[in-house]
């Protein structure tokens, strides 16, 4: 199943969501449990759960997460010439494990812990 966040009211009947009307944290953590156990993840914009749910795909096994470029899908939306350059464009962008950038004087510019959990995991799932 595909999922990106906020899309279980697509996933299940309206009947079944009643009762989480008007209790929105139950049904972000709704949304967080059905876009974790989803086979693939379509990030559609960068939020704080989208950051948490990239990094909880990566520790669970490397899910596939795809994490769009933003600045290269508008770049080739305006020139749309070639397919190859979707592909060039977003081949290191599908929730592999990489080196957590690191800032000592700007921890602020760093990357985000929670969707790059780099540290924490084995290293035979690195190599």
């Amino acid at each position: 199943m595909l999922a990106f966040i906020g899309c279980i009211e697509g996933c299940f009947k309206s009947y079944l969501l009643k009762a989480f009307e008007n209790h929105s944290n139950q049904m972000a953590i709704l949304d967080f449990i059905v876009v974790v156990e989803s086979d693939i993840f379509l990030a559609t914009y960068g939020s704080n759960m989208t950051k948490d749910v990239e990094g909880h795909r990566k520790y669970l096994g490397f899910k596939t997460t795809i994490l769009p470029n933003t600045w290269d899908i508008v770049n080739l939306i305006d020139g749309m010439t070639s397919p190859q350059l979707v592909k060039e464009s977003h081949k290191d962008q599908m929730g592999k494990p990489i080196t957590r950038l690191e800032i000592p004087d700007s921890p602020k510019d760093e990357d985000y812990f929670y969707s790059n959990p780099y540290e924490c995991l084995p290293s035979s799932t690195i190599s």
